[in-house]
């Protein structure tokens, strides 16, 4: 694993989010803390796996000052684009903030999905899903980031099946459909 060195801010709950319906289209904003308070409002989101040239998957440990699943491993890069912003350009500015990698997503699908952490919030989120193939190592953001590794797709099965209570339900709902529909992104 290498270094956590950068502290840069790039988020914070009153940031607006894009609220949309279940066809993804767009009928309002409302703040980040809101739109996780009590059973959630759906909101875009996106979610990035970055690969390297072996063929292993990057893997985040949230940041433990997150208020929802803080502490638990994730994939490489998961947000939501701003008001005006595409969904590609936010997937591109969040990996440079958060992961400090120049990536070209490829999107792969959307769902939608609601998740709630203890009594603290809800994730509703429409999510959309991009791989990425990277030759750099992660310069990643200790304010968002608290532990970085590289793992083989076959390793992560076997970590999620064994104690599932360590990862975040949207990498295991997207990691199981990648494993079932996407098995060409897994090719080194």
């Amino acid at each position: 694993m290498s270094k956590l060195n950068r502290f840069e801010l790039v988020s914070s709950d009153d940031e607006p989010l894009i609220l949309v319906d279940d066809n993804d289209r767009q009928i309002g904003t409302l703040d980040k803390a809101s739109c996780h308070d009590g059973d959630g409002t759906l909101h875009r989101a996106f979610s990035l796996f970055v690969f390297n040239l072996q063929g292993e998957t990057l893997l985040q440990r949230r940041h433990p000052d997150k208020r929802l699943w803080p502490g638990y491993w994730s994939n490489g890069c998961c947000s939501h684009p701003r008001h005006g912003e595409s969904i590609d350009e936010a997937v591109e500015r969040r990996a440079r903030q958060e992961l400090g990698l120049s990536v070209d997503p490829r999107f792969l699908f959307k769902f939608s999905y609601r998740a709630s952490f203890q009594n603290i919030g809800t994730e509703y989120e429409l999510c959309s899903v991009f791989t990425c193939v990277t030759t750099q190592e992660p310069n990643v953001n200790a304010s968002e980031i608290a532990e970085w590794r590289w793992t083989s797709p076959d390793k992560l099965d076997r970590e999620i099946e064994i104690e599932p209570s360590m990862f975040t339900p949207w990498l295991m709902i997207e990691w199981k459909r990648l494993r079932t529909d996407f098995l060409a992104e897994f090719e080194p």
